[in-house]
């Protein structure tokens, strides 16, 4: 028991590093194409990695909890859900620009402090610890976004708003996942995310062949490892893992997010910037130790 346990555990660290690894993808994917043709891309080619899984789970007769006409509700709330995820990705997508990969991946990784403090408008009450990791997390961001001159820079905002956006489509998968198979809502969702990128792309970004071609490392990344793999290594390691094992473990991809900048990109943090990553990683963790929202970690990887 023990044995399968570490390596349930495992297999949810490798996912926490491809997961933090992919900022370094969209960053890089950046230098070639605009975000809306690399968002399109990805999210076409995660939706369709995850059918592989889609099979499994109907060979192991998964069946689903629907309690309304079969189709109507799980379309229309998948739809909701992808129109969610559509903005907070393209947030993300085109804030990445103007930052780096390791300031992307913690403030993204406040979307876990940012989804119960939403939760107060549906009357939840936040608890201390919650409380605790907000105040944490608000200091680690002032040292890590804010310069001496008391500037932030763009891309910071946008990835922000970002994890906002992230934190609202947890409560609605929250809501919606226990009606239905968890593995067609992400395909219908990230599909929804894709169709309305590559739309906007074709009048607002110029689409150059070879410039998808050399995009096609980081956008194959993004869609099949961080989709399709990491997704099925969360999937069977979250069968025997503890949920709030598996939620601080998770959050240990924005630390391997500045890990992969210093490494593949060269991105240095300052003290100042080490300081407020710390402080926010530790408010995440603290954050997380209370948290009972369903799917708050099954759905994550949604965001990237």
């Amino acid at each position: 028991m023990k044995r399968s346990l570490f390596v349930c555990e495992l297999l949810l660290f490798i996912t926490a590093l491809i997961w933090g690894l992919s900022f370094v993808a969209q960053r890089k994917g950046m230098e070639f194409v605009g975000p809306f043709i690399f968002n399109g891309i990805r999210f076409a080619l995660g939706s369709l990695s995850l059918l592989p899984l889609l099979f499994f789970y109907k060979r192991k007769k998964n069946r689903e909890l629907n309690n309304h006409k079969p189709g109507i509700s799980l379309l229309r709330g998948s739809f909701y859900a992808g129109i969610v995820l559509f903005i907070g990705a393209t947030l993300q997508q085109i804030g990445i620009i103007n930052t780096t990969a390791g300031n992307a991946g913690f403030i993204t990784s406040l979307y876990v402090v940012f989804t119960p403090l939403i939760g107060l408008f549906y009357k939840h009450r936040p608890s201390k610890q919650v409380w605790a990791g907000v105040i944490l997390a608000t200091t680690g961001l002032y040292f890590l976004s804010v310069s001496g001159s008391f500037t932030v820079s763009s891309g910071d905002i946008l990835v922000l708003l970002s994890a906002i956006f992230f934190a609202a489509h947890v409560l609605l998968i929250a809501w919606i996942s226990p009606k239905f198979n968890v593995i067609k809502i992400s395909i219908i969702q990230f599909s929804i995310t894709s169709i309305l990128s590559l739309i906007i792309a074709i009048f607002t970004e110029e689409i150059i062949w070879e410039n998808i071609k050399s995009a096609a490392i980081p956008i194959l990344y993004g869609g099949i490892m961080a989709v399709g793999v990491a997704y099925t290594l969360q999937v069977i390691a979250q069968q025997k893992a503890k949920p709030s094992h598996t939620a601080i473990i998770l959050s240990f991809e924005a630390l391997f997010a500045a890990i992969g900048g210093w490494l593949i990109l060269n991105e240095l943090f300052t003290s100042r910037e080490v300081c407020g990553c710390i402080l926010m990683l530790s408010g995440i963790i603290t954050a997380q130790l209370k948290l009972k929202i369903r799917n708050v970690i099954f759905f994550r990887r949604a965001k990237k």
